[in-house]
This record gives C-alpha cells, structure tokens and sequence, in this order.
C-alpha cells in the first residue's frame, strides 16, 4: 500500500502518534489526528474514527472495511440533548471488524475481536469474541502458534 506512507506522514503532521509499520488505506475518516495514537504494525481500513474524544490502539490492531469508532453521542435525557464524550482503548491484538461499531468510552481488551456488523457497548473481555448487537461473547479466541 504505497498510498499509506502518505497517510501516515499527514497524520503525523497533523499531531496524531504512530508507531511502526503502520498501514492505513485510503478512504479513511479521522475527525482529529491530533487525539489518535496508533502503536506498532497496526491495519486500518477504510473506517470512520469520529475521535471527539481520545482513540488508542495497541499494537497489532486491526481496524477492517467501513468500521466505526465513535468517542461522543448525545445524552437523550437531556432537554438540550448535552453531547457526552469517552475515549476508545484497544489494547494489542484487537480486531474490529467489517462494519462493526465501537461505542463511547468503551475499552476493548487484548485480542477481543468484535465482528462484522457487531456494536460493542459495553468493555469486551481479553481473547474473546463477541457477535450481534449488542455484542455478546459467543466463544474464547484460541490463537494458534
């Protein structure tokens, strides 16, 4: 992906923190850089990061086609429907997968994978893989050596 050297280079620029060997495709939406931190060999497809608030990947994360993490959303209880933010954790080895959303505040522990068309909203637990909406825990991920 030669395009993804360009992408980094202007996230940098606009103050997001990259590791190494990061690759991102174009069609990306970032809302600001500047609250992004990406650890080392990280994929990102072409997924929507609406980043009203702190996203932070660890290493080894994959972020697959058309997913979305979102940091803010509106507190319907409120008569002026007040816009409530939290910051996204995903710690190393977590895959989002196609289509999938990642609602507010939410932390998504080592290698939890969230598949497609999934919409966490609640933390999801480590080597777990979760399915549906909202997201449930259908099995343990066994990572083969």
């Amino acid at each position: 992906m030669p395009f993804s050297i360009v992408l980094v280079s202007l996230l940098r620029l606009f103050g997001a923190k990259i590791g190494k060997d990061v690759r991102i495709k174009p069609g990306i939406f970032i809302r600001y850089p500047w609250k992004l931190l990406l650890g080392n060999h990280c994929w990102l497809a072409d997924c929507y990061i609406d980043n009203l608030d702190f996203v932070s990947l660890g290493d080894h994360v994959c972020i697959s086609q058309q997913a979305m993490l979102l940091t803010g959303n509106h507190d319907y209880n409120s008569r002026d429907f007040d816009l409530r933010t939290g910051p996204i954790n995903l710690k190393d080895g977590v895959w989002v997968c196609a289509r999938a959303i990642v609602c507010p505040g939410l932390t998504l522990f080592s290698h939890a994978v969230l598949c497609s068309g999934a919409v966490a909203q609640k933390d999801l637990r480590a080597y777990a893989i979760y399915q549906g909406n909202p997201a449930i825990c259908v099995k343990k991920r066994n990572i083969k050596p």
